[in-house]
């Protein structure tokens, strides 16, 4: 048993040293070819990845020289790993837990509304500093300019399935009334009689729209949410996988002691 654990440590770590090297490159290139929307999402995948490296390191030469010391490194680093993944897998379902769509007469899609989600939703979209970064990358992303090229007519416009982003950032919420004429431009001639402050924050500017609205937050928190929750779900999954390791490498790292105490 200690030296099939033995073998399947080595193995596994080698092949998770390729990975590594795998998405550390991948970080690198995203970097270097995207804007700054993506730039510091690309150095927590280089983050990932080193840590990943330096980790299977310790695993495959443990494992290989039947080092005891590097095995209990090992072990460690991957014990403070599974607590991380847990930890950020219970937040992560419990912070994904509220917020839903509501559904509007006519329409195939659902408007959101921002004071339906997590507390933590509403801190990190209300703030200023995160928002102005945020509302630049939607409007560098084109989606609401895309709408017109993909809807030709009002009638495709008004039976399209719209995204929560789209829906929320790319046209004023309907209790305002605005009557569209396109896929990108409504008549704000129109007085709306609700009291929702976005009916007068939204414009047919293409840098405008409804990017200073509380629904393109909300839209934003929905995306945020499903983003989420399937991350989390692949945490639970990497969780077991890596339970499972750390299983095999505690019978290594015992067997790699037994040989240290024959010697």
């Amino acid at each position: 048993m200690g030296s099939v654990s033995n073998f399947v440590i080595r193995w596994i770590n080698f092949l998770t040293m390729i990975l590594a090297v795998g998405v550390i490159g991948f970080g690198v290139w995203m970097g270097a070819n995207h804007d700054g929307c993506r730039k510091s999402l690309a150095l927590h995948i280089i983050i990932l990845g080193a840590l990943i490296f330096v980790v299977s390191v310790f695993g495959f030469l443990g494992a290989w020289k039947s080092n005891s010391i590097l095995l209990w490194i090992y072990l460690i680093m991957l014990f403070f790993i599974l607590v991380a993944i847990l930890i950020f897998t219970v937040l992560a379902f419990i912070v994904t837990n509220n917020g839903s769509g509501h559904s509007v007469n006519g329409l195939r899609y659902k408007e959101y509304q921002l004071q339906d989600y997590h507390s933590w939703f509403l801190k990190q979209l209300n703030s200023s500093h995160n928002w102005e970064r945020l509302k630049s990358c939607l409007v560098k992303s084109a989606n609401c300019d895309n709408l017109s090229k993909r809807y030709k007519t009002l009638k495709q416009y008004k039976s399209a399935k719209l995204s929560p982003i789209e829906a929320g950032c790319c046209r004023p919420p309907s209790e305002c009334g605005y009557p569209a004429r396109n896929a990108s431009y409504y008549d704000l001639s129109f007085h709306p009689t609700s009291s929702n402050k976005d009916c007068k924050l939204y414009k047919n500017k293409r840098d405008i729209k409804c990017y200073n609205c509380d629904s393109c937050k909300a839209g934003v928190a929905q995306y945020m949410k499903t983003e989420w929750r399937v991350v989390a779900i692949f945490n639970l999954i990497l969780f077991i996988v890596l339970s499972m390791i750390y299983f095999v490498g505690c019978c290594a790292r015992q067997n790699a002691a037994r040989s240290c105490s024959k010697v």
